[in-house]
């Protein structure tokens, strides 16, 4: 820390093995074209939407709806089963891997964040951890995914909730941050 107990953002440094997994000229493809295209309200439809980021490097089931405002950080660490739904200015920002399952909704204005920093570090040091939703997840909207969070099979990630950790099985979680309400 600075000598006032804060961060020195000037010491800030990507870990050394940090890659963001695509070669440079695929990530300035994707920031300048693929992704507005991708957020693009007056251009409607799935299809497309899908197309452009399974070419990109996304592994996406049959099936899924994506909705305008959609943000990717990096396709090629997404990964969504058959028939997801990710809603209306979902962000996904994927600095490590996402995985969805199977029959996944991500509703209106959810954060999937995959990367913090350390606030007690003097560096302010990237801290990094990938998301994984199991089958049958609800994830409403506003609702928010730290780093390193895991949702077991039908788990409820509940409106405007700040979710972080593992969490069992048909969960419904609520609140800021998440604590367990009730079962599904």
């Amino acid at each position: 820390m600075g000598d006032d107990g804060l961060q020195r953002l000037d010491r800030y440094r990507l870990p050394a093995d940090y890659s963001p997994g695509a070669p440079l000229g695929r990530q300035l493809l994707w920031f300048c074209v693929g992704a507005p295209l991708l957020a693009a309200r007056w251009l409607p439809g799935s299809a497309w939407r899908r197309l452009l980021l399974v070419g990109f490097g996304a592994r996406l089931g049959g099936g899924c709806r994506l909705k305008p405002g959609l943000r990717v950080k990096f396709p090629w660490r997404l990964e969504a089963g058959a028939h997801c739904w990710l809603g209306e200015d979902v962000w996904i920002d994927n600095l490590a891997p996402v995985r969805l399952g199977d029959r996944v909704c991500l509703s209106q204005g959810a954060y999937l964040c995959t990367g913090n920093h350390d606030y007690r570090s003097p560096g302010f040091d990237l801290r990094l951890g990938p998301i994984d939703l199991g089958d049958d997840v609800w994830v409403a909207a506003a609702a928010v995914l730290a780093p390193g969070t895991g949702l077991g099979p039908g788990a409820i990630a509940g409106l405007g909730a700040v979710v972080s950790g593992r969490w069992p099985a048909r969960v419904i979680l609520r609140g800021n941050p998440a604590v367990v309400v009730g079962q599904r």
